[in-house]
Parts: structure tokens; sequence; C-alpha cells
């Protein structure tokens, strides 16, 4: 198991939130059977959040679902670590909208694994992280592009 452990790639967190209680009608299923059996992540942990239009919380595992709400994500469901605990879902939840469902996805990432292990292994460790949000990008990217314009 150490072996595993030192091998083990940077692990994410996210949580999407779809209008309506059927978890997006099985959309995003395909994307992530894709990146699965690419070996690009490793799927640890996945809960699924229902909020009430009263906001009462509901929540399922994959195993309590109907596959048409989820599409193939089933196929993940024997790797799970369960790494979330209790308290981390409640605490999930509370970003999600009354009458709204939401998928909780904690990944391994497969494809960072051998770099990570390469760091420890010469001693280094992580010290900051972070995330741009896509949005941020798309306006950075067209703000490069309307200065590059009016330059010329």
């Amino acid at each position: 198991m150490a072996e595993a452990l030192d091998e083990l790639g940077p692990v994410d967190w996210l949580v999407v939130e779809f209008p309506g209680p059927d978890f997006g009608k099985g959309q995003i299923a395909p994307f992530l059977e894709d990146l699965v059996k690419r070996d690009l992540i490793r799927v640890l942990d996945m809960v699924f959040l229902r909020k009430t239009d009263d906001g009462t919380l509901e929540t399922a595992e994959i195993s309590d679902l109907d596959p048409s709400e989820l599409g193939e994500v089933r196929t993940a469901e024997a790797d799970l670590a369960m790494v979330l605990s209790e308290q981390d879902v409640i605490d999930l939840a509370e970003t999600i909208e009354p009458g709204h469902s939401a998928a909780v996805l904690v990944w391994e990432n497969l494809w960072a694994a051998p770099f990570g292990a390469a760091v420890r292994k010469a001693g280094g460790q992580l010290v900051a992280s972070g995330r741009i949000p896509t949005q941020a990008v798309i306006a950075a990217v067209e703000a490069d592009a309307a200065e590059a314009k009016e330059g010329s």
C-alpha cells in the first residue's frame, strides 16, 4: 500500500450543480467515463445531492440512483475510496440552491502521478496550488485579442 501511495497523483474535488433534480440527465457521464477509461483520472469518491424546494437535503451514492440519471458513470463505482466525510458533504451541500441537484466528485489525476512521485523522491513538496476559473481565462484571452486589434 505504501508503494501505491508513493505513486499517488494530485487529488482534486468539485461540486457541479444542475437545475432540477436529475443530475444533468446523464449528459456528463460519457465524458467522465472517457477520462477514466483513458487512465487520465481515477474517481476516488462521488456523492449525489438533491435539495428540495424547501431546502431539505437528500444524499445518494451511485448505487442508489437510476441509470437514467447517471448514464454510464456507474463504471467508476468499484474504485471508490470514500474520501469525503459526512461533514464534508453537509458543508458542500450549502453551495446548492433549493430545487437543484449536484454531483460531488473527488478524483486522482493519474496523468500527473509520475511527476508528483518524482517531486517527492527529490525531496520536494507542494507549497501552493490553485485553479484559474475557465471564465477568467476566456476573459483574459478576449482582452488580449482586443488589445492586439487596437495596437495594429
